[in-house]
């Protein structure tokens, strides 16, 4: 039997969202020294919530936006602005552990000063998609984070120093992350920065 909303309306069956973003992707040893410092940071300051699991650190460069299917012309679009990017090769030293203040209460890991390279980046990729007419969601400022742990019991504030995880970044990457049935990432493409 069918069953039907107050409205007598059946309500449509639940719609995964796609959400499109630039990121930089941590190789395998700076994704393991991201877990270890988590799991350390979790239990000292006892921050309860879910560990993020190590295929799905990222530190988001320029976020495109959610929508309820796959936008083909816009990540193809996103992808055209990314390969006309020129920037360098850069170290991104990760030595602060700290939270967002927002229901979901996420502890990040992130950097006390900017790397002038990181922020090189984020603008001109901002300019590459502004000239093919790409709209960003993540607005003109950079909070470069990796998220650690969702749904801490408390916050981490003031942040606290770690002992530094010094990331060479030689890429960047456009990500289509499929939240709902699938809850996946797929790497639309990846470009080099020049060493």
């Amino acid at each position: 039997m069918q069953q039907n909303s107050l409205f007598g309306d059946t309500p449509p069956p639940p719609t995964d969202i796609h959400r499109l973003f630039f990121a930089l992707l941590p190789d395998e040893s700076v994704r393991q020294r991201i877990a270890a410092a988590a799991t350390e940071l979790r239990a000292r300051h006892d921050a309860g919530g879910r560990l993020i699991g190590l295929h799905r650190y990222h530190l988001t460069l320029q976020f495109l936006g959610d929508a309820h299917e796959f936008q083909a012309d816009r990540a193809a679009a996103a992808q055209s602005a990314a390969a006309e990017v020129a920037a360098t090769a850069f170290d991104l030293p990760l030595d602060r552990a700290g939270s967002f203040r927002n229901r979901s209460i996420p502890w990040w890991l992130g950097c006390e000063r900017t790397p002038e390279g990181l922020q090189a980046l984020f603008d001109r990729l901002g300019v590459a998609l502004a000239k093919r007419g790409v709209r960003v969601e993540g607005g003109h400022s950079l909070t470069p984070h990796v998220t650690i742990v969702r749904d801490a019991v408390a916050p981490l504030h003031p942040p606290v120093a770690i002992e530094p995880i010094v990331w060479r970044v030689g890429d960047f990457a456009l990500i289509h992350s499929q939240l709902g049935a699938r809850n996946a990432y797929t790497v639309l493409g990846q470009w080099p920065v020049a060493e």
